[in-house]
């Protein structure tokens, strides 16, 4: 019997240079160790697929980082490979790789369409060199515009570029730049973040001592509210919280398949250094260093799905859980939200049942409201968009 659809994501922890804003588990100058690496991953890959009692089907793979793209051709194909003999996968399939535009080479574009890529998500942050300096991005602008341009020529018609707002110093009139530019260069997606002062990175630390600005909480909100305004005038769906995609001819958009996995709260595994997963009723963490996860997956041996030697932390999801989880990853779907007549199909109990006085709380500060056909889809209304953290710590804990 074939289990629900699947999701898989792959960690790939290198990187040439680590920025200055990030907090992902990456690794810079640790590029000899890709081949033992990738070995490491396709062992684990084989091992979890071993270990299923049932045969996955697949729907959707993410190769995520670090920068994917440092990644030769021959070594993503070794671990495509691992993964058509593990598992079955669906017609359709997304595969997604993220990858900064000066790492990429129009044969190497064409190499990874002709391996089954169909979606590239771009690196591209801003536009703007000053932004890119205090980022320690390792690109420019110009860049972007040749690696989408190489990309349609290797046959990509799904590409999306992420941007971030909120940077020290970005004035209005930047951000607007900014997007302008990335629209010109007609992605099928657009993923745009605040940026946030994660802790042990250099951008913390040049805060703290005061190097750089404090982000002005009021002029990101304003940024982010005018790139929705220019991205619905664009002809942009706005489907969650953070992104947005263009339709496509049949009337569907361009959403990002897999990451519509995480919001429905579906099955996904994670292979990789620090990858993280949820599947057969438990949340699931990988070794977090290179050297430490190429060790665990030599040296061990199966373990109970959905567990693999690299495995360190194995947490169960009980059913509360469960159901507070769905909520707050569905309420960031800003047009889909969380569907009062499939939570009671997936939980036998109803929304207001379970949730009713944490809704009717937050519908009366204007945050959340039904929608939707028979108005059973409970979702966040425009101003909830901007205080989606405080919707969700309304569905936290007991």
């Amino acid at each position: 019997m074939m289990m629900a659809n699947y999701s898989i994501y792959l960690h790939i922890p290198f990187c040439h240079h680590r920025c200055s804003y990030c907090d992902f588990n990456t690794y810079a100058g640790q590029e000899q160790r890709i081949p033992a690496y990738v070995e490491a991953l396709c062992r684990e890959i084989n091992l979890a697929a071993q270990s299923s009692p049932n045969p996955l089907a697949i729907h959707t793979i993410f190769f995520g980082g670090g920068t994917p793209s440092l990644l030769p051709p021959e070594q993503l194909d070794k671990i495509l490979t691992a993964l058509r003999q593990g598992f079955t996968f669906q017609q359709d399939m997304e595969i997604t790789l993220e990858a900064n535009p000066g790492t990429l080479a129009p044969g190497y574009l064409e190499t990874l369409h002709e391996l089954g890529f169909n979606r590239l998500s771009l690196g591209m942050q801003s536009a703007n060199p000053e932004d890119l300096a205090l980022l320690e991005r390792q690109h420019q602008y110009f860049e972007v515009i040749q690696s989408v341009k190489w990309a349609r020529q290797a046959g990509f018609n799904n590409v999306n570029l992420d941007l971030i707002f909120g940077i020290p110093h970005q004035t209005m009139e930047r951000w607007q730049a900014t997007l302008g530019l990335a629209l010109g260069l007609n992605p099928e997606h657009l993923s745009l973040y605040a940026l946030t002062l994660e802790h042990g990175t250099p951008f913390q630390r040049w805060t703290e001592r005061g190097l750089i600005p404090l982000a002005d909480d009021d002029l990101a909100a304003d940024m982010y509210e005018w790139a929705s305004e220019r991205l619905d005038t664009a002809g942009y769906c706005q489907y969650e919280i953070s992104n947005w995609a263009r339709r496509k001819t049949d009337g569907d958009i361009y959403a990002c398949l897999h990451n519509l996995q995480y919001w429905r709260n579906q099955p996904y595994l994670g292979f990789g250094a620090g990858a993280h997963g949820s599947a057969a009723g438990y949340r699931t963490a990988d070794v977090l260093g290179i050297q430490a996860y190429i060790a665990h997956c030599a040296g061990g041996s199966g373990k109970p799905f959905p567990t693999t030697p690299a495995t360190i932390t194995s947490t169960p999801i009980d059913r509360r859980t469960e159901m507070q989880e769905t909520m707050m990853v569905g309420l960031r779907l800003t047009e889909e939200g969380v569907s009062a007549r499939r939570f009671k199909q997936r939980f036998g109990e109803s929304l207001a049942e379970v949730f009713g006085n944490e809704i009717a709380y937050l519908v009366g500060l204007g945050l959340l409201e039904w929608a939707g056909e028979d108005n059973e889809t409970l979702r966040l209304t425009r101003r909830g968009r901007l205080l989606g953290n405080q919707v969700f710590m309304q569905f936290v804990g007991d």
